[in-house]
């Protein structure tokens, strides 16, 4: 390596069962680069762990898996933490770096039912659970005939509920489903055409105070140029249309013969309204195709259905 090995490096992670995987990942990764480092976790519960009787957007959105973080990294318990790029706020304090996105895990939804093989297959009033008005809104638009109801809770609870009958389907990230080993409940994946992913869903990010070079420097043997540039584009799109919690959007780009094709939409939670768009350009310049794949949902009435949401 040409820069120096650290001597230690603290993570800081949630708690839930899939942050420590994702954690314990990337503590593996970096003790197999550095032999010499300590690598050791800092397990905090966040606001976004606490509360669990209210949908997300209904109490400050996806930052809630993140400032206590955040504060351990301010203060000097942490010099890292691991988030699922899903979970991190478009806007970022100028104090903080997001200086490593890690190769992707299948980025789609799955579909997890005990009696059912897709939403397709669900009779009329069959109860599905989610916690994503992205979710929900493509949901209502394709399958107007299915009642769609708020689910919390980690991923062990959110089984638990289905397998107890509060739901005949839950929609989940595929991703956090496979890692955790428990691809066997997933009964189909949903294809982008049916539930657009999230903007960075499957990837993992790791942030850094922006002070911290060295830091920096030792994370960069772990980024995956091709998960960093659809990732890029997909937040471009979020951010340029205020996207959080609140708003019914997604955005997805994948590598297609060495170009970045990125499609997106915005929605009415209800699903009685959908703007999609997709453009496709150099995944060096992914930023900007975010920006422009914006304007063009803005061009397509996205502009007035944020309005009305916010």
């Amino acid at each position: 390596m040409s820069q120096k090995s650290p001597e230690r490096i603290v993570i800081a992670t949630r708690e839930s069962r899939l942050a420590l995987w994702q954690a314990e990942h990337i503590k593996a990764r970096l003790e197999a680069l550095y032999p010499g480092c300590r690598v050791e976790l800092l397990g905090m519960t966040t606001r976004g762990d606490q509360i669990l009787d209210r949908p997300l957007a209904k109490v400050g959105g996806k930052g809630l898996f993140v400032k206590e973080l955040e504060t351990a990294l301010l203060d000097g318990r942490a010099d890292i933490a691991v988030h699922s790029m899903k979970d991190v706020p478009m806007e970022m304090g100028a104090e903080f770096a997001l200086p490593c996105i890690c190769a992707r895990e299948v980025p789609l939804d799955a579909f997890v039912s005990n009696r059912w093989e897709s939403l397709a297959d669900m009779p009329p009033g069959a109860v599905v659970g989610t916690s994503s008005l992205r979710r929900e809104s493509q949901i209502h638009a394709q399958y107007p005939f299915l009642a769609v109801t708020s689910l919390r809770g980690n991923l062990d609870t959110r089984l638990r509920k289905l397998d107890e009958g509060q739901y005949d389907a839950i929609i989940l990230a595929a991703a956090g489903l496979t890692r955790l080993g428990m691809g066997e409940r997933i009964r189909s994946v949903m294809p982008a055409e049916v539930s657009l992913p999230s903007a960075g869903q499957g990837a993992l990010g790791i942030e850094c105070l922006a002070s911290r070079a060295d830091i920096i420097a030792c994370l960069q043997p772990l980024v995956d140029a091709e998960t960093t540039a659809c990732v890029i584009a997909e937040r471009a799109v979020a951010r340029a249309l205020a996207g959080s919690c609140e708003v019914p959007l997604g955005a997805y780009a994948i590598m297609r013969e060495g170009r970045l094709w990125l499609r997106g939409f915005v929605a009415r939670p209800d699903g009685s309204e959908i703007v999609r768009a997709e453009r496709e350009g150099d995944p060096a310049e992914a930023d900007a195709l975010g920006r422009a794949l914006a304007e063009a949902l803005r061009a397509q009435g996205a502009e007035a259905i944020l309005a009305d949401i916010g």
